[in-house]
């Protein structure tokens, strides 16, 4: 089955669990955009094994971090349409934070677990009935 949207959303102060999912959408899309800029810079300047390879790894991680960026944009001013591409990024950040959860480097780990720490916080606050309800998301069956 599939939800249905209303056009609008409902007026009213924006509930907090939807300015907090907005705002961890927002840190990941930064943190995608500076790694991407970081990897394209070391490419263009520094002396990688593979230039050709950084570089389209940086280029592929801004635009990559552009999407909870938008989505971020979209759950701050109440549009329904936000919600899949932010809950699409929560759910790709887990088998990251999963590949750095088992590597053999000290820096990783931590990074694994604040990883999967927002992206895990993020499906919660995403899925909650405020944040729905103030994105005018009906679920199956529910009569308006």
């Amino acid at each position: 089955m599939s939800t249905e949207q209303t056009p609008e959303a409902p007026a009213g102060p924006r509930p907090g669990r939807l300015t907090a999912a907005a705002a961890l959408s927002a840190l990941e899309g930064l943190a995608l955009v500076a790694g991407g800029l970081y990897m394209l810079v070391m490419g263009l300047t520094g002396k990688p094994d593979r230039p050709t390879q950084a570089e389209t790894g940086g280029l592929t991680l801004v635009v990559l971090g552009l999407i909870p960026l938008i989505a971020a944009r979209g759950l701050l001013r109440r549009r329904s349409w936000s919600r899949g591409p932010a809950m699409i990024t929560q759910i790709m950040a887990l088998p990251v934070a999963w590949m750095f959860l088992n590597s053999d480097g000290a820096p990783w780990i931590p990074a694994g677990i604040a990883l999967a720490a927002v992206a895990v916080t993020g499906l919660v606050l995403l899925v909650n009935p405020s944040t729905t309800k103030a994105l005018g998301i009906r679920g199956p069956m529910r009569d308006a």
